[in-house]
């Protein structure tokens, strides 16, 4: 399981960037996702150390970590894997991808696989309807995908050296 490490080194780093980007107008979705790349996740503890630097109620960002599948209250693994089960990816046979990755990686949506390496989440719409049925892993966008495909893109991951 992906460990969480709530070290000063990391609030200041997040401070420093909180600091200098101040004046942005819509500065929370900048800093929750510094936050989320410091932290590997944004715990309650992180969302109090932001609402109280940018003034912002905890309730407030507790709504946007929660709302949008990005963040994680929670450590993930060393790559998320996001399901798009959005209508067209649905419709297109998403579902049979989902379960696929869910019997490779022996893991559920939501969960984190024993090794640190992967967590397996489904979401909603990813924005590539075009490209149904899609998935996500880090930044890079999958598409048009068949069950079959699965396992050779995971090996991809599979084979990168450990962070």
């Amino acid at each position: 399981m992906a460990n969480l490490e709530l070290t000063a080194e990391k609030y200041a780093l997040l401070k420093t960037f909180i600091d200098e980007n101040r004046s942005e107008t819509s500065g929370l979705m900048p800093v929750l996702h510094k936050a989320q790349d410091i932290f590997g996740c944004i715990p309650i503890e992180v969302q109090k150390f932001i609402s109280k630097e940018l003034n912002v109620s905890v309730s407030e960002i507790y709504g946007v970590v929660t709302f949008y599948s990005r963040f994680s209250t929670e450590p993930v693994g060393d790559h998320l894997i996001g399901v798009c089960l959005g209508t067209a990816c649905y419709v297109k046979g998403a579902q049979k991808i989902l379960d696929e990755l869910q019997s490779a990686l022996k893991i559920k949506p939501e969960e984190t696989t024993a090794d640190g390496k992967f967590t397996l989440t489904a979401t909603r719409c990813l924005g590539a309807c075009g490209l149904a049925p899609v998935m996500m892993i880090d930044d890079e966008v999958y598409g048009r995908l068949t069950p079959d495909m699965v396992p050779d893109i995971l090996s991809k991951y599979d084979k990168e050296e450990t962070k």
